[in-house]
């Protein structure tokens, strides 16, 4: 097929303002739209996050997970010190090779997300 892409990722959260804050603090998305009960966010490139109001989201599995790419090895590092001092839950340590530089860190919500680096091919 030709132009398919993954577009979007769609998640219940407890508190869409806590939640829309972390991803804006964290990972630079701004709100494009907030409706009564649903925030798009967005981010340099074409993909949205939907953040969707929910007294009680489901539990992932504990294997889920979903990444965000940073520019470089050193902005992967310098987001981990980052959120290690804010106290931001690391879940998973820095991995780090020539060629992946990665950690995963949880969201408010207990949302498992990678924050890497990867070389290009």
């Amino acid at each position: 097929m030709d132009g398919v892409d993954l577009t979007h990722l769609h998640l219940h959260v407890r508190d869409r303002g806590v939640s829309a804050a972390f991803y804006r603090r964290w990972f630079g998305l701004q709100i494009e739209k907030a409706g009564q009960e649903i925030t798009f966010m967005r981010g340099d490139r074409s993909f949205l996050l939907a953040l969707m109001e929910d007294s009680a989201p489901a539990p992932m599995p504990p294997w889920f997970h979903f990444g965000i790419s940073i520019g470089s090895p050193q902005g992967v590092r310098d987001t981990l010190a980052a959120m290690e001092a804010a106290a931001v839950p690391i879940v998973k340590p820095l991995y780090a090779d020539d060629t992946l530089v990665s950690f995963r860190c949880a969201d408010p919500d207990d949302y498992r997300i990678e924050v890497y680096w990867e070389a290009t091919r």
